[in-house]
């Protein structure tokens, strides 16, 4: 406004061609206008279009409204699309063109001079407009990485929660089964006869529950050591895979089938020499751990086990088969009991840990009687997730 009202006050003086009171009246409607540009470029250039024709028509001052016409056109092109950026320009200097040509070549001539003046302005603001695309477009990239690192971060640590929450339940679960068992086992030696007691067999169920909580405690620790580091190596930007520390694997089988016969069942192992990734063994490990900890606790006393794990078409073939009450009592289908029993994560963590290494599980009750435990875990895995 204010470079408008020198240009009007400096075109009046230097040619003293005073507009009349209806000139000055078209000149203050023009101002007013043009406060709407930014919200309606193309109906605020419109008006002032018409509004001028009126004004030049009088053969008022020329160069008084020369402002602004070029902020019209300039918030035109740098707020509008190309199109109309083209035809409010085409319209502009085609009228003004027909329109002092029909003045005669001197008016005509002087048109042109001002044709220079329209083109620049259009110009210019139609570099700012990409300018402020590019700009625009600059700071939405960086939004949207900044999107995808926050919900790479969250899925992280969804990942990891839901890796602690299965680590925790497979050493826990399985420990505090087996003690949970091995007490009762010394509770009923104390308590079927008092006087002819067996101090062998109590003192056998007592060192039975020594060494679970004594391999229980070293598990956890090894647990929250790798945790702990895990931390430390995000924090530091080098976490890998590696930091978690050596994986459970087939060669733990055994070690299960002996816990689990110290318990009261009958295991039948059978594994096949095979050399599978760490991420398979662990993975078939904390299947047949689950399944174990389920046959003893919910199949009943003197079950029968038979644990297979064997190779088949490059392919880890798992399966856990018991002969207890499964089949006709019933499990929960998620690793609790039936009969009114809280229903567990069993059958939940098993299925995550197959589909960790791509595989997959299958687990229900068997039509002869018992339950059964199958997975398929590819030998070549694609990894979905942290293993432990």
């Amino acid at each position: 406004m204010a470079v408008s009202a020198v240009v009007i006050v400096r075109s009046v003086r230097d040619n003293g061609h005073v507009p009349d009171v209806l000139g000055w009246a078209l000149l203050l409607v023009a101002h007013v206008v043009i406060v709407w540009r930014r919200r309606a470029p193309v109906r605020v250039m419109v008006t002032l279009m018409a509004i001028l024709l009126v004004y030049h028509s009088l053969d008022n001052n020329h160069t008084a409204p020369m402002a602004v016409s070029m902020v019209a056109l300039f918030t035109v092109a740098s707020r509008t699309r190309p199109r109309n950026t083209l035809l409010i320009g085409v319209g502009v200097m085609g009228v003004m063109l027909t329109v002092k040509f029909s003045e005669g070549m001197a008016e005509g001539a002087e048109s042109l001079r001002i044709s220079g003046w329209i083109v620049a302005f259009l110009l210019l603001g139609v570099y700012v407009r990409i300018h402020r695309q590019y700009v625009a477009s600059v700071v939405g990239r960086a939004e949207r990485a900044e999107r995808t690192r926050e919900e790479e971060a969250r899925r992280r640590v969804a990942e990891e929660r839901l890796r602690v929450a299965r680590d925790l339940h497979d050493l826990l679960a399985h420990s505090i089964t087996l003690v949970g068992v091995q007490t009762s086992v010394a509770a009923h030696v104390l308590a079927a006869d008092p006087d002819r007691l067996d101090r062998a067999a109590v003192a056998k169920a007592l060192d039975d529950v020594a060494e679970t909580c004594r391999a229980a405690r070293g598990e956890l620790r090894a647990t929250l050591q790798v945790l702990r580091s895990g931390s430390d190596d995000d924090e530091g930007g080098a976490g890998t895979d590696e930091a978690r520390g050596p994986l459970p694997g087939l060669d733990g089988l055994p070690d299960l089938a002996d816990a689990a016969r110290t318990a009261g069942a009958r295991v039948e192992l059978a594994v096949a020499d095979c050399r599978a990734p760490a991420a398979v063994g662990a993975a078939a490990y904390r299947i047949v751990q689950e399944a174990l900890t389920n046959v003893v606790r919910h199949a009943g006393p003197g079950i029968t086990v038979r644990v297979s794990v064997r190779t088949e078409d490059a392919a880890l073939c798992v399966r856990v088969a018991d002969d207890g009450r499964g089949g006709r009592e019933g499990r929960d289908p998620e690793g609790g009991q039936g009969g009114g029993h809280t229903p567990g994560f069993g059958l939940l963590g098993m299925r995550e840990r197959a589909r960790t290494v791509g595989g997959t599980l299958d687990a229900g009750p068997r039509p002869e009687g018992g339950f059964l435990v199958s997975a398929v875990l590819p030998l070549a895995p694609v990894s979905l997730g942290g293993l432990s």
